[in-house]
């Protein structure tokens, strides 16, 4: 098939590389370095590519194309397209109406309130305990979220993060990925991922749009999964009939799993690890042309039993602003695969040219090992100011530890 991918980050490098493998011809708008190694790059805008290639199917890689009504447009004009229309894209656009369609749906989530205005805000956090969550209603790339430790830190959240917002209690537990493809009736589960969101090791420091991720079959059991898709997935599909990638951010507390936020599109640096840890056998882009569909088959994506694990290497500044144009070295020499995103060909070869620059990707037979692999080809790259998490990972090995894994091997 000629499948058009819209995007340009390291999750359009990523698709593009799996269906790659799988034999498919591929186009992307606006594209990167790393997708023009496989595939081809084109211009314009996004009806003006579909036009010029006219592709058997078009995958979309980012929130905000979907929020602005890119499926709408495409199916009008007749070509096939992964993702949902621009009403259902508001799961994602609008944490509001997320709010107001998990209390209808009575999906688990976190006790929370609706404001529209700074002072109503500041009023409302009487009603919440410290730690709090103060989200922005719209799209923020990964940072429209603040916890804030006390009354100081929520008001000036408020002030940042305003006027509408939604103030949520804050929830113990731990975070998880969990991603579907749907056709607006049947859909098929990748296995669980792991985000870390924060800019520095331990979870410390602002939110980013991601500093890595890992995928294992462990971090859910059966149970879990299964109720992750009775009281979350289903319920909202059956409600809404979405088409596309559902990704449900969840917090795993004692309670159960809560959902933290919707997303309509897959996730970066999720996509890395998850496509990495796609089996040989798994048609990839025979689920994408169902979901577009309405024919897909239900059941689940098959994955490898190596965990994956992806670092994302940061440019100087960010999350902040990004400080562009510095010379990346090193990639040839990396075993590992290089998932390529804020980086553009300069004279002197790639270069900076985003916050998230690189996403090294490697797999091993255990979590372990893959921690190991990736963090190996990491140490092969540099560009001046390159900055990164050394701990993506860590917090499965605190789950099952490199000895508990030989133990049960024997």
């Amino acid at each position: 098939m000629k499948i058009l991918i819209i995007g340009g980050g390291g999750r359009e490098h990523a698709i593009a590389w799996r269906l790659t493998h799988e034999g498919h011809t591929i186009f992307a708008a606006p594209g990167n370095p790393g997708v023009a190694r496989v595939g081809h790059v084109i211009r314009g805008n996004f009806l003006e590519a579909v036009k010029s290639v006219a592709p058997d199917l078009t995958v979309v890689g980012p929130e905000a194309p979907l929020a602005a009504g890119i499926v709408d447009q495409f199916r009008a004009a007749g070509f096939p397209i992964v993702g949902p229309t621009r009403e259902l894209a508001r799961l994602e656009s609008s944490k509001i109406h997320a709010k107001e369609l998990m209390a209808k749906l009575g999906i688990p989530t976190a006790r929370s309130r609706r404001v529209d205005a700074i002072d109503a805000g500041i009023e409302e956090l009487a009603n919440f305990s410290y730690p709090v969550v103060i989200k922005a209603d719209g799209l923020a790339t990964g940072k429209g979220v603040i916890i804030a430790r006390d009354r100081a830190d929520a008001k000036a959240a408020i002030r940042i993060l305003g006027p509408r917002l939604v103030i949520e209690e804050f929830l113990e537990g731990e975070e998880v990925s969990f991603i579907v493809l749907s056709d607006g009736h049947r859909f098929v589960a990748f296995d669980a991922s792991q985000d870390h969101k924060a800019v520095n090791d331990g979870d410390t420091g602002p939110n980013t749009g991601g500093m890595g991720a890992y995928s294992d079959g462990r971090i859910l059991d059966e149970k879990q999964t299964q109720r992750i898709l009775d009281t979350i997935i289903e319920p909202v599909i059956a409600a809404t009939g979405f088409t596309g990638f559902l990704y449900a951010g969840l917090m795993m507390t004692v309670e159960g799993p809560k959902v933290l936020e919707f997303n309509v599109r897959l996730g970066d640096p999720e996509t890395q690890v998850l496509m990495h840890r796609l089996d040989a056998s798994t048609d990839f882009a025979a689920a994408l042309m169902g979901s577009a569909s309405g024919s897909l088959h239900g059941g689940a994506l098959k994955s490898k039993p190596e965990p994956s694990l992806c670092v994302v290497l940061a440019a100087a500044g960010y999350p902040g602003t990004p400080r562009l144009g510095d010379l990346i070295q090193g990639i040839e020499e990396c075993a590992a695969q290089v998932f390529v995103a804020g980086a553009r060909t300069g004279a002197n070869g790639l270069e900076t040219a985003g916050g998230r620059v690189l996403g090294v990707t490697d797999a091993g037979p255990d979590l372990a090992s893959a921690i190991s692999n990736t963090y190996a080809g990491v140490a092969k790259i540099h560009f001046a100011g390159m900055h990164f998490r050394r701990d993506i990972g860590q917090k499965g090995l605190k789950r099952w530890p490199p000895a508990t894994i030989e133990a049960k091997g024997t």
